[in-house]
């Protein structure tokens, strides 16, 4: 049977799960029982897992592992089963982006999937039902996912409201978030990395430009840009060649996007593009997130048939000023899909702050320290003390975030037996099949039978997730390595995933 076909059937087992009866909540006051894992005691690994380990020349004392069955509350009365294996279970360590996890489960428990951001546009002018005489003003929540697709439909909706030219500038509204926001800088100090973009409450498209190659026969490169930007130009002196190895082609086009003094931005690619590399693309964070918002809705506006000729700036939006719209974006569900299908650390980010914002009804500005008190709330309303957890930013982008592997593994299992598990699993990738997964154990049987959140920094190597047995039962999954060596490490996850599910009862 192919991977994709067992995919499909072992995610169905999975939702199954899922979707099964839960369990009505207790009493706000009344506690539910545990077995904490630190009360089992430790496990070795199994020999072949040794090897693995010792194979990386990872310590085995800089690694944590959990493997547990995946518990009923309605059998085992809020019991938790002794693990199957426990290296460590204790130690709080960096977890990397398997922090996502922590994110999504108390946002699904808190704001639920069916939760949508607010885009607002609002003028201080007056209109004749074509032309906007006025400032038009976007006022954000945060929204983690206006992408071009988001921002045609509020496009629409302007127009729906009778505005076809604007005559004044374009305002917007970051009031949404405290200024501090974002203030850290780069975790490496790479600003024009995407993973690094700050949280922003008006954040278009990641604030980041997508371009794409592709050599044509006549020696010529064609250049794709995405999303369309109406003040982007592209210097395009690429040539094609059908020499050349492809894994030094980015080296070889030499690409830059620097921002200029008009409010412009200009591309520039000069050298070879080796025909042999097919189709490729290069992600860069975009400099000046006014201009990105401008050039970004400028494009959709002037394809729409709409006219601008304004400026953009930063501003608050005025009392007095008249709403025009209130463009409501995707849901929660659909953004934590893509959160944790690709490890979008500013989407983490922007949820994180949610946490803090909407707790308040969106009546101050969000900040980290309000959504880390109710972050703290959630987890003591739901009997999930975790004194080793450190939470920055809750994307896993941090030198200082930290939890336990037991930590997890309780977080895991609570979220297994929520009312929102399926939304849950459905968003972390599917080992061989898709998201950071997708060219792991691909050739394995496990692959299809596993939804696993990967963690990567450069010295963090981090799974955490669900292994539906070849048994036929379901186990978490959470091992966290912290060592310089720690990318060295991947075969003992993979090997660790797949033991699970071949040898798991």
């Amino acid at each position: 049977m192919g991977d994709v076909a067992r995919a499909g059937c072992v995610s169905l087992a999975l939702v199954m799960l899922a979707s099964a009866p839960v369990q009505a909540k207790p009493h706000k006051h009344a506690k539910m029982p545990h077995v904490p894992v630190s009360a089992a005691r430790a496990t070795p690994l199994p020999p072949e897992l040794a090897r693995a380990l010792a194979a990386s020349k990872v310590p085995a004392a800089h690694v944590s592992v959990i493997v547990a069955k995946v518990d009923n509350p309605l059998q085992t009365r809020g019991r938790i089963a002794p693990p199957l294996l426990a290296v460590n279970p204790n130690v709080p360590r960096n977890p990397a982006s398997t922090m996502k996890l922590v994110t999504t489960i108390a946002a699904l428990d808190t704001l639920g999937p069916d939760y949508r951001w607010r885009t607002q546009a609002f003028t201080d002018g007056t209109s004749d039902g074509r032309t906007l005489n006025g400032n038009l003003y976007f006022k954000g929540s945060g929204d983690p996912k206006l992408v071009p697709e988001e921002m045609e439909k509020f496009v629409a909706e302007l127009h729906h409201a009778g505005v076809t030219n604007i005559n004044g500038d374009i305002v917007l509204d970051r009031s949404a978030y405290s200024a501090d926001i974002g203030d850290t800088g780069a975790i490496d100090g790479g600003d024009d990395r995407p993973y690094n973009v700050a949280p922003d409450p008006l954040l278009y498209s990641f604030k980041a430009v997508s371009f794409s190659f592709a050599g044509n026969p006549n020696g010529t490169v064609d250049v794709g840009v995405l999303p369309p930007l109406a003040n982007l130009q592209v210097s395009n002196n690429l040539s094609s060649t059908g020499s050349g190895n492809c894994g030094d082609w980015l080296a070889r086009i030499h690409p830059t996007l620097n921002a200029m003094a008009d409010g412009s931005y200009v591309a520039h690619f000069s050298g070879t593009y080796p025909a042999s590399c097919e189709d490729k693309g290069w992600n860069v964070a975009a400099p000046d997130r006014d201009q990105f918002f401008l050039g970004g809705f400028r494009a959709l506006w002037q394809a729409s048939g709409g006219q601008f000729n304004g400026n953009v700036r930063t501003g608050i939006v005025p009392p007095g000023a008249h709403l025009l719209v209130t463009h409501r974006g995707q849901t929660l569900a659909e953004v934590v899909h893509d959160m944790n299908k690709f490890s979008n650390n500013v989407m983490a980010r922007q949820l994180f702050l949610t946490l803090g914002l909407a707790a308040d009804n969106n009546r101050t500005p969000a900040s980290l320290t309000r959504s880390r008190d109710v972050l703290n709330r959630w987890l003591d309303k739901n009997d999930l003390a975790m004194p080793g957890l450190v939470v920055e930013n809750g994307s896993g982008l941090s030198r200082i975030e930290r939890i336990s592997a037991a930590e997890l593994a309780r977080l895991l299992q609570h979220g297994i037996n929520s009312p929102t598990a399926q939304v849950l699993i459905e968003s972390m990738p599917t080992v061989g099949v898709d998201g950071t997964m997708r060219n792991r154990l691909m050739n394995r049987d496990v692959a299809g039978n596993a939804h696993i959140k990967t963690g990567t920094l450069d010295d963090v190597g981090a799974v955490a997730g669900y292994v539906g047995t070849r048994s036929g039962n379901i186990y978490v999954v959470v091992s966290l390595i912290n060592d310089p060596r720690a990318s060295h490490a991947r075969g003992f996850n993979d090997a660790l995933i797949s033991w699970v599910y071949e040898n798991a009862p």
